[in-house]
């Protein structure tokens, strides 16, 4: 009899083992196929205090949501861009995150102005 319960209970451990490592993988294939804005580029960067604009531009070029961040995570600007300039005149020296949204994905990039 005893035999019988070792039996039982090494299956029920191998059944949740390999389980929860399947679930393990399908999280990890999750984060990683992460969505990015195809031909992202932001130029120039860093930025000239004396520059008013910067260039953000994709492949494709659609109406684009630019949310500027300072380095404490304190959103200071935010913009929606149909075309490929962007005014920054209004910003001081420093180091911004930028959040670009294009349709439904986000992509994050840093900005220097000196």
């Amino acid at each position: 009899m005893k035999k019988n319960y070792i039996y039982i209970l090494l299956f029920v451990l191998a059944f949740f083992t390999t389980q929860y490592s399947v679930a393990q993988s399908d999280a990890k294939l999750a984060s990683t196929t992460s969505q990015n804005i195809e031909g992202l580029a932001i130029y120039p960067n860093p930025v000239s205090s004396g520059k008013a604009y910067i260039n953000i531009s994709t492949k494709y070029n659609f109406k684009k949501r630019v949310e500027f961040y300072n380095v404490l995570g304190k959103r200071v600007y935010s913009v929606v861009l149909t075309g490929k300039e962007l005014n920054i005149s209004n910003l001081n020296r420093g180091v911004y995150i930028l959040k670009i949204t294009e349709g439904d994905v986000s992509e994050t990039r840093k900005l220097v102005i000196k």
